[in-house]
């Protein structure tokens, strides 16, 4: 694995919104395939995770105001390449499964590709998230016709293509609201499959790490539905 990929004119950037996750941004950055440029979006950290993102050679652009919309739109705004990824950078998704996630994007058989997550191991993927990911893939469903399975944070588009959408939440909807809006434009809207790991040591998520928290993202995403 060849680790950041530097090269001016890269195939991807790939978009990992970064709350203090020093631990895990190592490993994730090693596993950036060649051909994409990681984009670490720091949101507020205060362990460090920016200076070890730059050790590790990835571009760190800095998203003061707090939420996870907001640390994926700086993220977008700040791509230049053809092709945008996200992904979450607490290691649960490893980056090395791009090419094959972005490939139907890349030959022109889908506009956006999302990664269903497959759990590695028991308790990788906690009941209340995977309870709350069940139910709004049935809102979606429900409001745009699209199946999904999951609504994978691992995803790629086209980078004007997605500036295209105007996404405007900033909060925990910004995945949904991407999806919900591809879907009303009349995008192909595919899905694939990731393998979903236990995060990285004292990592924990700052959106569905509880039910509290997880209820909280359902919130914000049903508001986008409305």
């Amino acid at each position: 694995m060849s680790g950041v990929n530097n090269s001016p004119f890269p195939l991807g950037d790939l978009v990992l919104p970064c709350l203090d996750e020093a631990r895990a941004l190592p490993w994730v950055l090693e596993r950036v395939p060649p051909g994409w440029r990681a984009l670490v979006v720091d949101n507020g950290s205060t362990d460090g995770s920016a200076a070890v993102a730059e050790r590790h050679g990835a571009r760190v652009v800095h998203e003061p105001r707090r939420g996870f919309g907001a640390a994926c739109h700086a993220g977008l705004l700040a791509a230049e390449a053809p092709l945008v990824a996200f992904c979450d950078c607490d290691a649960t998704l490893d980056p090395a499964d791009l090419p094959r996630v972005a490939e139907p994007v890349r030959a022109g058989a889908a506009d956006l590709v999302l990664a269903r997550r497959l759990p590695a191991s028991r308790g990788a993927w906690p009941l209340h998230a995977r309870v709350g990911n069940a139910a709004l893939a049935r809102m979606v469903r429900s409001r745009t016709g699209v199946r999904l399975r999951d609504l994978g944070p691992m995803r790629v588009a086209r980078r004007t293509a997605l500036l295209g959408l105007g996404l405007t939440d900033r909060r925990s909807g910004y995945p949904l609201q991407m999806v919900v809006r591809a879907a009303d434009a009349g995008w192909r809207i595919a899905e694939t499959e990731t393998r979903y790991l236990p995060r990285a040591e004292g990592s924990a998520s700052k959106v569905t790490g509880t039910w509290r928290g997880t209820w909280q993202a359902v919130r914000d995403m049903r508001a986008v539905l409305r």
